[in-house]
């Protein structure tokens, strides 16, 4: 495609790479921080939470911008989805690993606000604690698991995309327009050529 559209990349990716590499630094580094700082499980609990909580707005920008980038991106190469042989199957992929991804940083979002809750020491937190009780120690176990599948999602994302860059170069469009024209040619022959014969009673009167 000789068109530019720098703004829906720019978005798609900027998002994506923050996406990924704030997810990553926060189970790396700030969960690694707050289990070196923290005093005991409750103080642990809440130095971790209390950082997702600064990052969640510009997680949330972050991710944002990638979906409308993405569907931009969707929109324009919608052509070449229909064309070209594999565009379809990794676009497929890549919608997958999408609401794989939200739907982690989402649950993530809910653990985490019900053990911030649950191990802050203010009354008024203590007060709606008690109408979202939570086992801090399971919900603790079970956010860590997320938050390393976030950057293991979005890090395939960053997989599929490179392969979405790959397919893009004009060798590979051409080479998967003609995979697709000979599958759609495949499956024509298979059909039959010509009608049945009339039945003989037809032609009598």
């Amino acid at each position: 495609m000789s068109e530019r559209h720098t703004v829906l990349r720019s978005l798609h990716d900027v998002g994506l790479a923050a996406w990924f590499g704030g997810s990553l630094m926060g189970a790396v580094g700030l969960n690694g921080a707050a289990r070196a700082e923290g005093s005991g499980e409750r103080g642990t609990a809440r130095i971790a939470a209390c950082g997702w909580e600064k990052w969640s707005p510009v997680n949330a920008a972050a991710i944002g911008c990638h979906l409308v980038g993405a569907s931009g991106l969707l929109a324009v190469n919608a052509p070449r989805v229909a064309v070209q042989q594999g565009v379809a199957t990794s676009t497929l992929a890549k919608t997958v690993l999408t609401g794989a991804a939200l739907a982690a940083t989402a649950y993530s979002g809910v653990l985490g606000r019900k053990i911030k809750l649950a191990s802050s020491g203010r009354p008024e937190d203590a007060q709606k604690a008690t109408e979202h009780p939570v086992d801090v120690t399971t919900a603790q176990r079970h956010l860590a698991c997320l938050q390393w599948l976030v950057p293991a999602l979005t890090g395939g994302l960053v997989i599929v995309n490179a392969l979405h860059g790959e397919q893009q170069r004009p060798v590979q469009q051409v080479h998967g327009m003609w995979q697709r024209a000979r599958s759609l040619a495949q499956h024509t022959t298979a059909l039959p050529t010509h009608m049945p014969a009339t039945p003989s009673w037809h032609l009598t009167h």
